[in-house]
């Protein structure tokens, strides 16, 4: 299902590297995605240009609900207040690949007050290109914000699908996510496509991007001026 799409000028889209933040051009435009479908918890459908049309807009894909890097990168994303978004002119949304029911178990689980919608066909995550597999570089580091270990955050996750409703994954265990911020309009600001579960883009490089005040995670997660 797709919203007609606009004409508009094409603009250059980059990732920037975690560990080396240079730009890098990718292949694609966001023009490619901006008339395909999220569905909110209800079920009722989004067009992905109406996140960014308006305000510039952090967009984070995730791997899928049920992985425990990404609740736990979402619970830190959680204290990210709507406040200092709003201050900011700064929108935040989070992209699933599950159905829309998952979505209202999933903000519960990870106290999230940011809009969550879902693509559970992942027509977005495949015309960005976004990695489906993983590749573990040997320079790479650990994701500041998962606190689990492997063998402990995997027997979680099963351990939340076998009490669900309905025993699945909630999407491809093999996709992988990645964050954009775009907008007003089809400006791409920034993007990172996650090469493995553990390669999330910090959250404080995340904010200095998007023009937010830093945020301090450690103690008792409030918002530093500095």
């Amino acid at each position: 299902m797709e919203f007609g799409k606009m004409a508009r000028e094409t603009p250059v889209t980059t990732q920037v590297a975690r560990h080396q933040p240079t730009h890098v051009p990718l292949d694609f435009q966001i023009t490619d995605v901006e008339s395909c479908v999220l569905y909110d918890r209800h079920g009722v459908p989004v067009p992905f240009q109406s996140l960014y049309e308006e305000q510039k807009c952090i967009i984070i894909f995730v791997r899928h609900f049920l992985c425990y890097t990404c609740k736990e990168y979402v619970e830190d994303l959680s204290k990210i207040s709507q406040d200092a978004l709003r201050g900011a002119g700064v929108r935040m949304v989070i992209i699933g690949q599950s159905a829309p029911r998952h979505i209202e178990p999933f903000c519960s689980l990870t106290g999230s007050p940011h809009e969550v919608f879902v693509d559970p066909e992942r027509h977005i995550y495949s015309r960005l290109g976004l990695r489906r597999g993983e590749i573990f570089m040997e320079s790479a580091s650990a994701s500041p914000h998962v606190k689990s270990s492997m063998l402990m955050g995997s027997l979680k996750s099963m351990w939340r699908a076998m009490n669900s409703p309905a025993f699945d994954f909630q999407g491809d265990p093999l996709q992988q996510g990645g964050t954009l911020i775009v907008g007003p309009g089809p400006e791409v600001h920034f993007t990172h496509f996650d090469n493995n579960r553990l390669d999330h883009m910090p959250i404080h490089w995340l904010l200095q991007l998007a023009g937010l005040p830093p945020l301090d995670l450690r103690d008792h997660y409030k918002v530093i001026d500095i």
